[in-house]
């Protein structure tokens, strides 16, 4: 496992395409559906025409907690959804690494969403120990 700031993820054993398709399934049954897929390698080579190793990023969401934390902060969109991303590196390794929520909406200086976002990490660390 590895974290930053403001991620945390894993090296996986799965090839690019199955560890896409895992984590959006595991992200399922935790909650979370993909309302957003951008393929960043295929968006480079389309607008710049340079090349890069597989990368896409999953907007993940969860209405549940989407609507408790609009609730609480209506501008809390702009932090919204929570970003999967599923890479490969110049070595070939496939990662998978999620947004912090709590890193990302302690940026909101509001109790009910400081604890909103422990519930959304354990749902993410959920889905994340899921793919292999």
């Amino acid at each position: 496992m590895s974290n930053t700031r403001y991620s945390f993820g894993k090296t996986v054993s799965l090839p690019f395409d199955a560890a896409v398709a895992r984590i959006t399934e595991a992200l399922a049954e935790v909650g979370f559906g993909v309302l957003t897929e951008i393929d960043v390698a295929a968006t480079m080579k389309k607008k710049l025409g340079t090349d890069m190793p597989p990368y896409r990023i999953l907007g993940a969401c969860n209405p549940q907690f989407a609507s408790r934390a609009i609730a609480a902060e209506p501008q809390i969109g702009a932090l919204l959804p929570c970003n999967v991303v599923v890479r490969q590196d110049a070595a070939g390794a496939v990662r998978v690494e999620v947004m912090d929520p709590h890193a990302v909406l302690t940026l909101v200086d509001r109790p009910e969403v400081a604890a909103l976002a422990a519930e959304v990490r354990g749902r993410l660390e959920q889905a994340l120990a899921q793919v292999a």
